[in-house]
């Protein structure tokens, strides 16, 4: 088990290995530089790492966690605001828009993106990590969307987890928009339109027009 001094360290470096890789990419980025902005030696890199794969898998698996426990929090919050299932969904949307609107600093972008992009520059194993993450993101959104078309019938033929989705797409391309323009607001914007989406196709028909 880590001791606190060593898992510190293990942050630490993880820590600056995500903001150089989201900077420059996976490729492009080296254990040196890596450890210079860790403050630590090279020794102590490998002394928690055997090469730069086996800390891409720590560093998937600390994002992936992290981004498990922002949407467990959002949705307790929901969860605790409604008792309606599509109320729930929605009001996560809002909740989560907000976090991200909020954010101090702009959005650094997305490690599931970055090591999709460069998945030949890793072993099979970091992609295997980070498929699984993108199916439990569908699986938390589209178990949602199965409760609620219990409820209320979609007003068109939908695929539930092509619409679960629809979710990340519009996360990672509204983050895309927030590099290019440099202002967070837009993957506010991307999720709060997601949300009216959904409130077309499963709102009562009053609520569509």
């Amino acid at each position: 088990m880590p001791t606190n001094r060593s898992s510190a360290t293990q942050e630490r470096i993880l820590a600056a290995a995500e903001s150089l890789i989201l900077e420059r990419g996976f490729s492009s980025t080296g254990i040196d530089e890596i450890v210079d902005a860790a403050a630590i030696t090279k020794s102590g890199f490998f002394y928690h790492y055997a090469d730069k794969n086996e800390m891409a898998k720590a560093l998937v698996r600390r994002y992936l966690k992290n981004d498990d426990q922002i949407f467990a929090d959002l949705f307790t919050r929901a969860d605790s605001l409604s008792e309606d299932p599509l109320q729930q969904l929605l009001i996560f949307l809002n909740l989560f828009a907000e976090t991200m609107t909020n954010m101090e600093l702009t959005h650094p972008g997305c490690l599931v993106v970055t090591f999709t992009y460069e998945r030949y520059q890793t072993d099979e194993q970091v992609a295997e990590m980070v498929r699984r993450g993108v199916l439990n993101w569908r699986e938390l959104i589209a178990q949602r969307l199965r409760k609620i078309a219990t409820v209320y019938e979609p007003c068109m033929d939908v695929d539930l987890e092509e619409l679960a989705d629809m979710f990340t797409t519009v996360v990672e391309g509204g983050i895309l928009l927030v590099r290019v323009f440099n202002q967070n607001k837009h993957l506010g914007k991307q999720l709060l339109l997601y949300r009216n989406f959904l409130r077309m196709i499963f709102g009562p028909a009053s609520q569509r027009t």
